[in-house]
């Protein structure tokens, strides 16, 4: 099973979607080809309702806390309840571009 399979059976047996996709955005960060490593997850459901975005999140950290510990680097979460989707039009916004660099990059990191 893949590292997103993983994440979609956890995510559906969590918070029982009406709508979930994830995205493997690995391809757009200093990662070795076929990563499984940075997603974009897009998640609706009556679970949210009545939560601010931090309690949100943290459903979702919760149902996937093994594979944030192990393979997955970071989760772009966008998340909704069915009511809010709908008044987006169903559209979620895109994911920034990667600006961090990878650990080959000369300089070490350090800030002046």
């Amino acid at each position: 099973m893949t590292v997103a399979e993983t994440l979609k059976q956890k995510l559906e047996t969590a918070l029982a979607p009406v709508s979930l996709d994830i995205a493997n955005e690995s391809h757009m960060h200093s990662v070795p080809p076929n990563s499984e490593t940075h997603f974009r997850v897009v998640v609706v459901s009556d679970a949210f309702d009545g939560k601010r975005q931090v309690a949100r999140h943290q459903s979702v950290y919760a149902a996937v806390a093994d594979e944030l510990a192990g393979p997955v680097h970071a989760l772009a979460l966008h998340t909704y309840t069915p009511q809010e989707w709908s008044e987006r039009e169903q559209l979620a916004p895109a994911s920034p571009e990667c600006l961090g660099g990878s650990k080959a990059d000369a300089g070490g990191g350090s800030v002046s």
